[in-house]
């Protein structure tokens, strides 16, 4: 069987259904929002970092002038 044939259509509303309920019996639903609240912290963070990397190479460059 080729692997092409079962990537073609992606993931219809019966697997994300699927996915989902995986998910919250794994963790449970109170734990749900506890775990996109770190991860809505965490991509804040790495922005911010990748933010502050930006302006330090900004800085550098001022300062060689």
């Amino acid at each position: 069987m080729n692997i092409n044939i079962l990537l073609i259509g992606g993931f219809g509303w019966m697997e994300w259904a699927v996915i989902i309920g995986v998910i919250i019996l794994f963790f449970g639903a109170n734990r749900i929002p506890e775990l996109m609240k770190g991860l809505g912290s965490g991509v804040k963070e790495f922005k911010k970092g990748l933010k502050d990397d930006d302006d330090d190479d900004v800085d550098k460059s001022t300062k060689s002038k």
